[in-house]
């Protein structure tokens, strides 16, 4: 606790800070798949639109919450006074996001039926369990995984569902390069935070398992995120693979920044989205028929 007193920094709690908004691209590529696939299978411009919207809206409300946790760990001080208003305040709006985000799917619902509801109602459990309690599948060290499944599978096969109305069944194999992604920018976070989240308690995967066991699973999705593509061109469900070769040449940067010490290991998160966005499109792109 003396730690956090000492190197209390308010502003890490103020909104533009704590909407995380480098993190958005994360339900722009899932969402983005998703309807992408979706409108390649003539689902309808109003559906695409609302659903994106409602995908970046929603986890505008997770980031917004995700510092409802460090309320307990806040020092009895006038910076710990102020940044407990900020992350009530990120907390209101959050929780008010999601209200928006299902009056959004209202019509969406109408469109795809009661299937769209349950994968709706398990991503809402999921974004809310993330950081509150008594769930705070992050504290538990289950932030990763569960992001994989939840920001990753999920929200690409909801995307696609929401927009076409329908189902197909290559849904769930064509979501995983994103749903690596996904979990690789989450897993940068507590690689570039590790010392820290040590420091204050926060038990994230990495600090539970050690840095370099984190570092390990950091290269397998980094790999993953680039030969499930290849496996699907070789399987012959991806035909313009090559589309990808650009994003090769991140790939020595980023398992340079997983050796590096934690001054520089503060660039490991933007140069992780970067490489999330540009894969992304160019996967999106390579999965479209020509």
């Amino acid at each position: 606790m003396e730690g956090i007193c000492r190197d209390m920094d308010v502003a890490r709690y103020r909104f533009s800070r704590a909407l995380r908004p480098f993190s958005l691209v994360v339900a722009l590529i899932s969402c983005g798949l998703g309807i992408a696939l979706a409108l390649a299978d003539s689902g309808p411009l109003w559906a695409a639109a609302v659903t994106l919207l409602a995908g970046v809206l929603l986890q505008s409300g997770v980031n917004l919450i995700n510092d409802h946790s460090d309320l307990h760990l806040l020092p009895a001080s006038v910076q710990g006074e102020q940044a407990a208003a900020c992350i009530r305040r990120n907390h209101r709006i959050g929780l008010g996001l999601f209200v928006v985000v299902g009056l959004l799917a209202l019509p969406l619902l109408w469109h795809a039926g009661w299937p769209l509801l349950l994968l709706a109602l398990i991503g809402l459990v999921g974004a809310i369990g993330y950081t509150q309690e008594p769930i705070n599948y992050k504290r538990r060290g289950l932030g990763v995984p569960l992001v994989f499944w939840l920001m990753g599978v999920l929200m690409v096969c909801g995307a696609y569902l929401a927009v076409a109305g329908s189902w197909r069944d290559d849904l769930w194999w064509r979501s995983l390069p994103v749903a690596c992604l996904t979990a690789l920018l989450l897993l940068s976070n507590e690689l570039r935070d590790w010392e820290e989240d040590s420091e204050r308690g926060i038990r994230t995967l990495c600090v539970r398992w050690g840095y370099e066991v984190g570092r390990s699973i950091y290269l397998s999705l980094l790999g993953a995120s680039l030969l499930l593509p290849l496996a699907m061109a070789l399987a012959g469900q991806l035909e313009r693979v090559w589309l990808l070769l650009p994003v090769l040449l991140l790939v020595p940067a980023l398992i340079r920044l997983t050796r590096a010490e934690a001054a520089e290991r503060i660039a490991l998160t933007p140069l992780t989205g970067r490489f999330m966005a540009l894969t992304g499109v160019l996967y999106i792109a390579a999965s479209l028929q020509p």
